[in-house]
């Protein structure tokens, strides 16, 4: 038995000319799409890096990083793409993408540690990870950045820390060295407000060695008077009154020594004096 054609014979060509003109359709259109694409296949280096740029000062970061990536990937070599690489770390960063801001400064320096502008490189990161953790409310309202993660502020004072070791004349040395006493400050406070929390938990244990780590590791910050003050009491509540006298012991030499902040000089010979007088140190 012979079986009828899916299509009428006078179909078949009617559907193969309909099928030509989609195909001739899409080829149209992807050579019109390739023209979209290729839009910047004279450009000189010279070009994309004033383009990249000026989206940069437009604060069209998403435009900039294009320019800038297809600038090095199109001309590797020379001075604009050099700058280029440094450049996108900081559109990455004002564009809120830290990981690729860090990723592209790191690059920068391995790949041109002798470069004139690697410090910025360094400074860069330092700043990337110091504003990490500011959330979208912290920016119009004040939080204390001692209660944040201080994961952050940690890589932040590593790599502000090694700019300065690197370059200490560097013109960014200065800014690198004040956010690192601000840095160091917070992180000090942030292990006191954790020993005040275990206090609360009855770990007075932890609580003292936590506050030992402050002492030990981040002298001449002002939460060393806290640390202490913690300090005395989780010995207190433990009932070692010895190492409890010793704690308030350091405290009141401290501040008759003057060497806390944060205290007007009589405020801190005051409390100085009492807790003296309560020790009795004078007959010891």
């Amino acid at each position: 038995m012979i079986k009828q054609p899916l299509f009428p014979p006078m179909l078949v060509p009617a559907r193969r000319f309909a099928a030509a003109l989609v195909l001739i359709g899409l080829l149209t259109s992807c050579g019109w799409f390739s023209k979209t694409e290729d839009e910047t296949q004279d450009w000189t280096a010279s070009q994309f890096y004033s383009e990249a740029k000026a989206y940069l000062q437009d604060g069209s970061y998403e435009q900039a990083i294009k320019y800038y990536e297809l600038l090095e990937a199109r001309y590797p070599f020379g001075p604009y793409a050099m700058q280029a690489q440094l450049d996108v770390a900081y559109a990455y960063w004002k564009y809120e993408e830290p990981e690729s801001a860090i990723a592209a400064a790191d690059r920068f320096i391995k790949l041109h540690p002798r470069n004139p502008s690697v410090d910025y490189a360094y400074y860069l990161k330092g700043l990337v990870n110091f504003n990490r953790n500011l959330g979208f409310m912290d920016r119009f309202v004040p939080s204390d950045p001692s209660q944040r993660d201080p994961g952050s502020a940690r890589e932040s004072f590593k790599d502000f820390g090694e700019l300065v070791r690197r370059f200490p004349d560097s013109k960014y040395a200065k800014d690198a060295r004040q956010r690192m006493v601000y840095l160091r400050n917070n992180l000090a406070q942030y292990e006191v407000n954790v020993a005040k929390y275990y206090v609360k938990r009855g770990a007075y244990v932890a609580a003292a060695n936590r506050c030992g780590y402050v002492i030990e590791n981040y002298p001449r910050t002002p939460a060393v008077k806290e640390a202490l003050e913690v300090m005395f009491d989780a010995y207190d509540r433990l009932g070692a009154k010895d190492l409890a006298h010793d704690a308030l012991r350091v405290l009141a030499y401290n501040l008759d020594q003057g060497k806390f902040e944060g205290l007007k000089d009589k405020e801190a010979k005051t409390m100085a004096r009492k807790i003296w007088d309560y020790l009795e140190l004078d007959k010891n």
